[in-house]
Parts: C-alpha cells; sequence; structure tokens
C-alpha cells in the first residue's frame, strides 16, 4: 500500500492525506475540489502558510510585494518553474505587504526572497529574480533527484 502524503490544499487551507502514487493523476481536495498538484502558482496567507510548509510533498514559496518591480517581472518565470515541477513541489505566493506578520515571521530581509519547506523545515532560501530555470535548479539541487 502507497505512503498517505499530507497536503495541504492551497485554495481554501484544508489538509487532506493522497497515496503517494496518487500525486501524478491530479488529485483533488476533498472539501473544495481544486486540485492539490495543480501546477499553478496559489496565492496564498499565512494561516494557509503554516499548514503547507509542514507538508510532506515541498513547497517553494515566493516572499513578494506589488510595489516591487522585480518581484511582478519575475512572476511569469515562477509560473513557469510552477509548471517545470507540476507533480513534484508545489509554488505559492505570499504578499509581503498585505501579510507583514509572514515577512517578519519567516525574517524576510529583502523581495523577492524565496522559501522552499519540506515536512515543516525549511530546506532552503534564495533572494533576488531568478529565471525559471534558475528556480528549477534551485530546488532540485536543494531536494535532490526527488525533484
Amino acid at each position: 500500500m502507497a505512503e498517505a502524503m499530507r497536503l495541504t490544499c492551497l485554495a481554501c487551507g484544508q489538509a487532506n492525506k493522497v497515496p503517494s502514487d496518487k500525486l501524478a493523476a491530479g488529485p483533488k481536495c476533498g472539501i473544495c475540489g481544486a486540485g492539490l498538484m495543480a501546477g499553478k502558482v496559489a496565492e496564498i496567507d499565512p494561516a494557509t502558510l503554516a499548514k503547507a510548509e509542514r507538508d510532506d510533498v515541498p513547497l517553494l514559496v515566493d516572499f513578494w510585494a506589488p510595489w516591487c518591480g522585480p518581484c511582478r517581472q519575475m512572476a511569469p518565470q515562477f509560473q513557469s518553474a510552477s509548471e517545470t515541477l507540476a507533480g513534484q513541489v508545489r509554488l505559492a505566493k505570499i504578499d509581503t505587504q498585505a501579510h507583514p506578520g509572514a515577512a517578519q515571521r519567516h525574517r524576510i530581509q529583502g523581495i523577492p526572497a524565496f522559501i522552499l519547506f519540506r515536512k515543516g523545515r525549511e530546506v532552503a532560501r534564495a533572494a533576488g529574480a531568478r529565471s525559471a530555470n534558475e528556480l528549477v535548479d534551485f530546488v532540485r539541487g536543494k531536494l535532490g533527484a526527488r525533484a
């Protein structure tokens, strides 16, 4: 029997259990029906982040703000990285202007900033605008062959 993986729905914040062998099959949230491994960047709030950073599937979070030019310029790159990493790593964004407490909690000193989480631990962080390929290489380099 496949191991059950914990996945927080990035749309509604509900915890879900998904068999590891079903991650690539497009699992959906049992509450709201949103795709759990959709390959799309999700805009999340601090409560959802606090749950999702403990998930079994790695989560790369972009800390950004609407007034930040480099943040806005790299948004398409972040989405492209999400599509490349679909089924392996989930990507989410949190607006530090709307949620300054999240930036403080994670000691964000400059944006854009990226933190890679897995099972409740910060695996790695990076700052500054990057291309989609650089983000994918960053994630794969920190997670090894799993991503």
